[in-house]
Order: C-alpha cells, then sequence, then structure tokens
C-alpha cells in the first residue's frame, strides 16, 4: 500500500524528512515519535498534500507525481487540525466533505454520510451543531469524513490528542474495527495507543525511520535494561510513586530488575531525546 524510499523534505534551512524510508501493508502501523520528529509532514506527503523534494513514493500502487486525484479518491485523512466549520452541523459538515469528494448523486451520498456517521458513533447527534460536540465527538467527526467513500488507506495524525482516558479508549475501540481489511497509517507520540492498537511500528527520529518492526519488537530492546534503585542510576531514570527510581540502560550486577514495556524500548531508541522526559 506504502513504498516511500529516501523522502526529503526542506523548509528553508531546516530538513524535516531526511532520507526517510519505510513500507506499510493491510493492517495499522504507527508512527511513533517526538514532537517535531517530522510525523506530521509525512503523513501530509503520504495525503498528497506534499511533494517530497527528492526520494521515491508510491501510494496505492501509483505515483502521486502523476496519479494525485485517482490516489486522493482511494484515501482518507484526519489532519492533526481538521479545521471544522463550527457552525455546520455533524451531517452538514460530513455532506460537504462527501460533496469535495465528488459524490453527485445526492441520495446516494446522504446514504453513506449516514452510514459513517453512524459507523463513529455520532448518530445520535448527527443534528447538533459542531461548535456544541465535546473533544471526544470532534475526534470521531473527523475519522466520519476520512471513512467516506471505504477508503483502502486511512492516515490520521494524532487522532487521540486532548482526549481524556475514556474518550481514548472508545477511538481504540473503533479503530480496532475500522482498520481491518484496509491500511490504517497513525501518527502519534503516544506509546500506549501504539501498543494497543497497532500490528506494525515505525520510530520517526530527525526526519529519519530509526526503527521498523513489531511493538514486541520495541519491548525487546529493553530486554535485561530495566532496573530499580534509591537513586538514579541509569542512562535514563525517573522516580516513581513508590520513591525508587526506575532506570534503564546497562544494570549494574545484582540489580533489582524490572519487566520492560515498548515505551522503554522506545525511550531506548531515542537516546538523548528522551532524556527531557525522563529526568522529572
Amino acid at each position: 500500500m506504502i513504498e516511500a524510499i529516501g523522502l526529503v523534505k526542506a523548509f528553508g534551512r531546516t530538513r524535516s524528512l531526511d532520507g526517510f524510508t519505510f513500507t506499510a501493508r493491510p493492517g495499522v502501523t504507527g508512527l511513533l515519535g517526538p514532537n517535531g520528529a517530522g510525523k506530521t509532514t509525512l503523513i501530509r506527503m503520504l495525503a498528497t498534500v506534499l511533494a517530497p523534494d527528492r526520494g521515491e513514493l508510491r501510494l496505492l500502487g501509483r505515483d502521486p507525481a502523476k496519479d494525485r486525484l485517482e490516489i486522493r479518491r482511494r484515501l482518507g485523512y484526519l489532519p492533526q487540525e481538521p479545521g471544522y466549520q463550527r457552525g455546520f452541523t455533524v451531517f452538514e459538515f460530513v455532506d460537504y466533505v462527501a460533496i469535495l469528494k465528488e459524490m453527485t448523486d445526492r441520495r446516494a451520498r446522504h446514504d453513506e454520510v449516514r452510514r459513517v456517521i453512524e459507523e463513529v458513533g455520532l448518530a445520535p447527534v448527527s443534528g447538533r451543531r459542531i461548535r456544541t460536540l465535546s473533544g471526544g465527538m470532534r475526534r470521531r467527526l473527523g475519522i466520519a469524513q476520512a471513512l467516506l467513500g471505504d477508503p483502502e488507506l486511512l492516515l490520521l495524525d494524532e487522532p487521540t490528542a486532548g482526549l481524556d482516558p475514556e474518550q481514548r479508549l472508545r477511538f481504540r475501540e473503533l479503530i480496532s474495527t475500522i482498520g481491518a481489511g484496509r491500511t490504517v497509517v497513525l501518527s502519534t507520540h503516544q506509546t500506549e495507543d501504539v501498543a494497543a492498537l497497532c500490528t506494525r511500528v515505525v520510530v520517526v527520529k530527525a526526519g529519519r525511520c530509526e526503527f521498523e518492526g513489531t511493538p514486541e519488537d520495541v519491548r525487546a530492546l529493553a530486554e535485561g535494561r530495566v532496573w530499580f534503585s534509591e537513586q538514579r542510576a541509569g542512562v535514563l531514570s525517573w522516580r516513581t510513586g513508590d520513591g525508587l527510581f526506575r532506570n534503564i540502560g546497562s544494570a549494574p550486577e545484582g540489580a533489582r530488575m524490572g519487566e520492560p514495556t515498548m515505551e522503554d524500548g522506545y525511550l531506548l531508541l531515542l537516546g538523548d531525546d528522551a532524556r527531557t522526559v525522563t529526568t522529572g
């Protein structure tokens, strides 16, 4: 579904993508990385909003430089900031997007609008104005418009940003359902979302693909490298609720070892970039 080789994208003197290479197939692939790593630039490139300065990209078996409109007919895209028309109702907004997607037959279009609204659980509020919706409902609305036309490729940029734990759980339930039978690429910096949803994970660091594998592959990177102590001792460490420090790195002999998580492996991959979130 997606083949990217050596993608480069620069904004002025800053390279947002610096030789990025990865592939994605049917299932849910997580793009995991800190803010500023290049995830949004990559997602916008996959959505055909941006073109690479250099490199090769094929989407759905096609070249976006030549077949952009055909690719857009077969993908759904939820940007980080969807830009809702807040005075529209839920139905009006999804119908407006359906018109932009060239759904010209009014009856068939309205059937499709009702289908995707039902699929994301917003049918009871389809007549409400967007400005009255909760953050979780607006995220589901963004997914509804992305599902129009039953796309083969679904791109979601930071879809759980700003959601509370209950809303995030409902989002995971939704994505686990709609991810069957299509390719979903989910950009996030939340390791728990990737661990819960993704069959593949791509770790993005400084515009490059730092790692590509399964969530279990990421977790295994920290095997035998997590331990507890009364003083900060690891390459990466932070104080836990019981007063002990959880350390990640080369464990000293006789250390009290801990069970590694996917987040531990991810922090090891980030290296120095992870220090700002583990020194509190």
